[in-house]
């Protein structure tokens, strides 16, 4: 048994494979972690992409003629490359779900349509820490937005066949304060596309310099939005980016 539990136990939980006593452990570690439980039942349906995938079937015992022993030697080798083909599958899926346990973001495409993807906030970090909203942000076209207060910050947003994608960029807040990226329909109709929580510290400012990136969507077409709006829970407009 492992001389503790991590966090990221998560993924190897719902896929089944940690062993009878880290399982255990981990059940008594999500008793008293909120976070882990509401992680594992986002990870459920990838769990379940497993449940097709049975144990590989071992050959009988070998046989004790010439062609025997040939056809026990391809019957092995079989079997063996279906154990391997399976293990990397279960690896694949393991790191997948490490991944979504971490907190990244992981686009799919389920058949013919586009699925919006998870909001996902990001404190700028540089180099190879880039995450999805910060480098979706960089490589676009920001449109800048209007604050109060001292906050700044920006847009890049995008037409989806779902409605509207956008990345934002959040500097100049100081918090305790619970935020909403909210797009305003030409015809006055409000959409929230994601919600965050602005710890003490803030971002963007003395002491918390790095901005926020959070990836948020909205289910109204990009040519039917007139703007977009931050707004905190008391219905303070922090900024305003036109459309």
């Amino acid at each position: 048994m492992t001389s503790r539990v991590e966090h990221t136990d998560v993924g190897a939980y719902a896929l089944g494979l940690l062993d009878e006593d880290d399982r255990m452990a981990f059940e008594t570690h999500l008793l008293g972690c909120p976070a882990c439980r509401y992680e594992l039942s986002d990870l459920a349906g990838v769990a379940s992409v497993l449940s097709g995938i049975g144990p590989v079937e071992e050959p009988g015992p070998p046989s004790h003629d010439r062609e025997g022993d040939v056809i026990d030697l391809l019957h092995r080798k079989k079997a063996a490359d279906r154990r391997t083909r399976r293990g990397t599958f279960v690896i694949g899926m393991a790191a997948a779900v490490t991944l979504v346990a971490g907190g990244l973001t992981i686009g799919t495409q389920l058949g013919a349509g586009e699925a919006p993807q998870i909001a996902q906030g990001h404190s700028s970090h540089s180099g190879m820490n880039m995450g999805p909203a910060e480098q979706f942000y960089a490589e676009g076209q920001p449109r800048e937005g209007k604050g109060v207060d001292g906050v700044t910050g920006g847009l890049v947003v995008e037409s989806k066949g779902w409605g509207t994608h956008a990345a934002l960029k959040l500097a100049g807040v100081k918090g305790p304060l619970e935020c909403e990226l909210v797009s305003v329909g030409k015809s006055g109709e409000r959409r929230v596309m994601t919600g965050w929580s602005v710890p003490p510290a803030g971002y963007g400012v003395p002491g918390s310099p790095d901005p926020l990136y959070m990836h948020g969507g909205s289910a109204t077409p990009l040519k039917d939005i007139d703007h977009f709006e931050v707004v905190t829970s008391a219905g303070k407009k922090l900024l305003t980016i036109a459309a």
